[in-house]
């Protein structure tokens, strides 16, 4: 596959979505350690990865090999049922026995530029990436890149203020970093995200473009979100 290339897959709902993804990361997981004798996982935020989450507590795989990074994060408590790093927990990390060292949740409690910061110093030891998972937006964002926001140049991570949707002040990797993978795997479901995939596919110039276009991308999508029926 080349850099530039997206490849779109179409699917009949989220939970197949969620399904398929929880295989990708098993499969890539499988590879990753077979090559190198390690994982390196960037996990998304919203219902749908949560639910892939979800299915991969269930299954079996060398989990002292996995370490696992974030897209972006909320400026919350650590502790906040908000956070992304929280809800990972819940449906996902506390399930299986990833060391806790290989753990690497944003420290977005710090502040927005604190911990864009301190994320920074570790992503650029990290890369490259293995995989990484990401959602889009009804907008078209991706982690905590919102449309209209400038991306700085040159940076792996960036502190995020005045973000369209609360909170305001968040913590998100750049399309530099999210692209810096062996694969990007966007996720995109639901009725609500049918407008920004159209748009994408017509060419706007959207953050989860940036980042896929960089990237070898692949977009496991759902009935809903591409505007298409069912079959009978």
């Amino acid at each position: 596959m080349a850099d530039t290339e997206i490849t779109f897959h179409l699917y009949e709902s989220a939970e197949q979505v969620a399904s398929v993804t929880a295989q990708r990361v098993l499969a890539s997981a499988g590879e990753a350690i077979a090559a190198r004798g390690r994982f390196h996982l960037v996990l998304a935020g919203g219902r749908t990865p949560l639910t892939a989450y979800t299915l991969l507590a269930d299954q079996f795989s060398d989990w002292d090999r996995w370490h696992i990074f974030f897209g972006d994060e909320r400026c919350l408590p650590a502790d906040h049922p908000e956070r992304n790093s929280h809800a990972a927990q819940l449906a996902f990390l506390r399930r299986v026995p990833i060391p806790a060292k290989n753990l690497h949740p944003i420290p977005a409690e710090l502040g927005a530029e604190a911990a864009a910061a301190d994320y920074e110093a570790l992503i650029r030891r990290s890369l490259p990436f293995d995989l990484v998972l990401l959602g889009m937006g009804e907008d078209g964002h991706t982690a905590s890149l919102f449309p209209g926001h400038e991306i700085p140049e040159g940076v792996l991570v960036m502190p995020v203020h005045e973000a369209p949707k609360p909170p305001p002040d968040r913590v998100s990797l750049t399309p530099r970093a999210l692209a810096a993978s062996a694969r990007v795997l966007v996720v995109v479901t639901g009725a609500g995200k049918r407008v920004a995939l159209a748009r994408w596919r017509q060419g706007a110039d959207l953050p989860v473009a940036r980042v896929a276009t960089a990237g070898r991308a692949e977009v496991l999508m759902d009935l809903d979100a591409a505007g298409v029926r069912a079959s009978s």
